[in-house]
């Protein structure tokens, strides 16, 4: 006895075609993107690091395949060790204040009910400021005899301060002014997780007889933790990276004693015109960068999971 089967139905191709014309759709509208994207970021990456092993020059001339020594000259140049100092003094001195303020402004905020919008206005404006617009009014501010900082101090008794011309105060003026300037940013990120916490947890705790203090030990700043992790690899970065207002308020001065490696590069790339070195010296800062980042990253891991 023969048993007949049914004819299997015929195969759709529709649904396989929608599904290529979707990805192309996709890919068409993420072109225009991908385009500034490799123009603009890959191709400058890529360029720079190829220029680095040359003598390129923006004075014109024959660029000379080098190998490595721009980065041997890097590593016995003086000039390039003191301003990755002057880059982690900065770092060193300005990140701690960052991170504790923004934490205390956003506890002091997120207690506030009444007063909680102004200070939000208040504590997130000179954020949204531009660099010109901030050193211009520190720069007033700084200035000996007239300036409102050494007009206070001499009203107190107290000598006046060459903030800006003194070797040994620059970095510090910088550094206040950065402080001032950009604390918004971590004091909104800390104020975001602190309303996610649950209520709920803080009643209990009251329930259980806990006092303020000990809410913020138990609760908040664990809870905070992850946040602060992420704020202090931001700030890492950002401090790392600082350009803006050194150059505007001391042009690394005086006597080179705030110049930070990106002005050296600048310099070095901009002014004599060295490109192929200036890349070499970039491509060593973006290293470390890079390295910062990752450990940082892996101790808050590492701290995360013995907690």
């Amino acid at each position: 006895m023969v048993v007949q089967t049914a004819p299997a139905p015929p195969v759709s191709i529709e649904p396989a075609r929608r599904a290529r014309s979707r990805k192309l759709a996709g890919f068409l509208f993420v072109l225009p993107f991908l385009a500034v994207y490799v123009a603009f970021l890959v191709w400058p990456v890529l360029a720079g690091l190829w220029d680095s092993f040359f003598n390129v020059s923006l004075a014109g001339g024959e660029s000379a395949f080098l190998g490595l020594a721009n980065y041997t000259e890097m590593i016995g140049d003086e000039a390039v060790w003191r301003s990755l100092w002057h880059t982690v003094l900065f770092t060193l001195l300005s990140s701690p204040p960052l991170v504790l303020l923004g934490l205390v402004m956003a506890l002091l905020t997120h207690r506030a009910r009444r007063a909680g919008w102004f200070l939000r206005f208040a504590y997130f404006v000179p954020y949204v400021l531009p660099a010109t617009v901030v050193s211009l009014v520190w720069v007033w501010l700084y200035q000996p005899g007239f300036g409102l900082i050494n007009d206070a101090l001499t009203r107190l008794g107290l000598a006046e301060i060459n903030w800006l011309g003194d070797e040994r105060v620059a970095m510090i003026a910088v550094v206040l002014t950065t402080v001032w300037w950009t604390v918004g940013f971590n004091f909104l990120l800390y104020l975001a997780a602190l309303q996610s916490i649950p209520a709920e947890l803080y009643e209990a705790a009251s329930i259980d007889g806990a006092r303020p203090w000990r809410q913020l030990v138990s609760i908040t700043l664990p809870l905070l933790s992850r946040t602060t992790g992420l704020v202090l690899v931001l700030q890492l970065v950002s401090s790392l990276k600082v350009f803006d207002q050194i150059y505007l308020m001391t042009a690394g001065g005086p006597n080179f004693s705030t110049r930070p490696i990106i002005q050296y590069i600048y310099e070095t790339g901009f002014t004599t015109f060295r490109i192929g070195y200036a890349s070499a010296v970039s491509y060593m800062f973006f290293a470390l960068i890079v390295i910062i980042s990752i450990a940082q990253f892996k101790f808050g891991r590492s701290k995360e999971q013995t907690a």
